[in-house]
């Protein structure tokens, strides 16, 4: 779909209907939701006990076994972002529990990202709402109006060595150590009580692993894992054709089948990324959980009118840069002066 067509989607009978095609994918399955679980945290868990044996002897096995479990980390990721979601269990309870869990071995705030992403969630794509849980993007027009210095800091900021290197790690090490000032007081909390709680966890394996083993081993398998998390998430809504509207020229469902693409990953990575390439699914409803979302897609032809990403066309993205309003495309910076 193109992105110049956000306004023929509410006029389309299909996108009216969307809502009751998901009602179906909505609801959590238990028996799947443990069975994830199970195969998600338990090898996970496992790894860390072969890195425990390994550590003294070899540390080039415990580095493999390190990025291994940086993979099973993406995992535990999507579990935590469907809990946030109350997309993982009926009860909202097991839902906090496992979140709370997830959001310890991730080394994210619980209560306060799950603020920060429905904020995402329902400003994604508006222009006039940039600035949390996104990622920084200038419009052409305010790029050649910003200082030099506001230039180069976004220069600095969307540079890939700095977005996928340095970012992942600033990310969970600081920036999710910090409440936001706008978030209510018990989400300011939670994080917290989540600093306590990491602490705690860092002592306890520090006294099994050694502080120093536990440090290189859990900054790589943080920083491994983070950079693969920032690239998924990048690549779902910074795409030549994604969408970027103002005012009431903004929709929700054209933000959603238009901004948010389909990245088609091998089984593999699928498997390890919880077919959270089916972003647009999950932009239409949050409440899916991440199970269901491959067969919500191949349900209807309304789903599948998105933009596919594949793996060769995603690395295109990363000359990406600015949004040019005039085109209504993602442009580099070479390409600023001819959209003027």
């Amino acid at each position: 779909m193109n992105s110049h067509a956000s306004a023929s989607c509410p006029e389309n009978p299909e996108t009216e209907n969307w809502r009751q095609l998901v009602k179906k994918y909505q609801v959590p399955s238990l028996h799947k939701s443990l069975w994830q679980i199970s195969n998600t945290l338990i090898p996970y868990a496992g790894l860390w006990g072969l890195m425990y044996f390994t550590v003294q002897w070899s540390w080039p096995l415990t580095l493999a076994f390190a990025t291994l479990a940086a993979l099973f980390l993406v995992r535990v990721f999507i579990i935590f972002h469907d809990c946030g979601h109350g997309a993982y269990f009926k009860s909202k309870r097991l839902n906090n529990v496992v979140g709370f869990v997830t959001g310890l071995l991730t080394l994210t705030p619980y209560r306060h990202w799950k603020w920060q992403h429905a904020v995402h969630h329902g400003t994604s794509g508006n222009l006039d709402a940039r600035g949390i849980g996104d990622v920084w993007t200038m419009t052409v027009k305010e790029y050649q109006s910003a200082s030099w210095l506001t230039r180069l800091h976004y220069r600095v900021a969307r540079n890939p060595v700095v977005l996928f290197g340095l970012v992942p790690l600033g990310l969970f090490l600081i920036y999710q150590r910090i409440p936001y000032a706008q978030a209510s007081r018990r989400d300011r909390n939670s994080v917290h009580w989540m600093n306590l709680a990491i602490l705690l966890y860092a002592g306890g394996l520090s006294w099994f692993f050694g502080f120093w083993n536990f440090l290189w081993i859990q900054l790589t398998i943080t920083g491994i894992s983070g950079t693969l998390g920032v690239w998924l998430f990048y690549v779902q809504h910074q795409f030549e054709d994604t969408y970027w509207r103002a005012g009431d020229a903004w929709d929700y469902t054209a933000s959603a089948m238009e901004g948010s693409s389909f990245y088609k990953l091998p089984g593999m990575l699928n498997w390890f990324s919880g077919s959270i390439g089916y972003h647009h699914i999950h932009h239409l409803s949050s409440r899916i959980p991440n199970y269901n979302l491959k067969a919500c897609h191949e349900a209807e032809p309304f789903f599948q009118q998105v933009p596919e990403i594949n793996l060769r066309r995603s690395l295109r993205s990363l000359r990406l840069r600015l949004w040019d309003e005039a085109s209504g495309k993602l442009v580099g910076f070479a390409e600023r002066n001819h959209s003027t």
